[in-house]
């Protein structure tokens, strides 16, 4: 059980679960009006610290340099919301709502002047100070704590395709072709010429050549593409509603003074 001089060490600390697991921080720490001893303490939760679960503090304990209590991480975030009146205390209902919740026995702790736990006329608030006499008022306010959270935009692929294009090239192509030649007979030539018959038929033969273009395509590595990832800074501005504590004196005139009666 966590005593009065234990309060200190509490507050603003780390309050885990009984697996280990941190469930926030504390925030302010409730006394028992009867026995004067501690009976709640509430837990700053959420993405930002932005709510506040009661749990019991009575089977609670200081584990190194922090708090330890008996429920799930989860049984304590999901807690029901009460309301706490000006004075800081909690009503016997929002009280009793919180036993249930946490499967503790309302008639069996209001018998037990042992127990610790609350009674019906409600606990009081503290939060940094462990004097039972302090009168003194703590005002609060809410502060907006601002992070980031990475998520997925969106992903990026590379598709490799095949497209057909046609290209043209124009390469020279030779071919031969028959031309006649005739040549007189002469004295150079005359013994070639007289050696055959004298009147006959004959046949001679020349076989053509032609260039025809021939295509051929080949696969050649051209270059290397891949996908890379840069991160880009921007501001963006985040607006949020925070509350605040004020604290009025009554009963007083515009100095602060205590008024007189006529």
């Amino acid at each position: 059980m966590i005593t009065r001089e234990q309060i200190e060490t509490v507050l603003d600390h780390p309050v885990h679960d009984a697996r280990g697991d941190k469930i926030g921080d504390a925030r302010h720490v409730f006394f028992d009006d009867v026995t004067g001893e501690p009976e709640w303490v509430s837990v700053r939760t959420g993405l930002f610290g932005t709510s506040e679960s009661f749990v019991p503090i009575h089977d609670a304990a200081l584990v190194e340099d922090h708090l330890e209590v008996p429920y799930a991480k989860d049984q304590v975030k999901d807690a029901p919301n009460v309301d706490i009146d000006a004075g800081g205390h909690l009503s016997e209902q929002e009280e009793q709502r919180l036993y249930q919740y946490y499967g503790i026995d309302w008639d069996a702790s209001w018998q037990d002047p042992h127990a610790g736990t609350g009674r019906a006329t409600g606990t009081t608030g503290t939060t940094g100070t462990t004097g039972a006499a302090d009168e003194a008022m703590t005002r609060s306010e809410e502060e907006m704590h601002v992070g980031v959270e990475r998520h997925e935009a969106g992903r990026a692929r590379l598709r490799k395709y095949v497209v057909t294009e046609e290209q043209q090239y124009t390469v020279p192509v030779r071919h031969e072709e028959v031309r006649v030649e005739r040549e007189p007979i002469t004295d150079a030539n005359r013994d070639r010429a007289m050696t055959g018959q004298d009147i006959t038929e004959a046949e001679h033969d020349v076989t053509l050549y032609e260039e025809q273009p021939v295509v051929e395509t080949r696969a050649v590595p051209k270059e290397r593409v891949r996908l890379t990832t840069e991160e880009v800074t921007e501001e963006e501005t985040v607006t949020g509603e925070v509350r605040k504590e004020r604290i009025e004196s009554e009963g007083t005139d515009e100095r602060g003074d205590q008024r007189r009666r006529p």
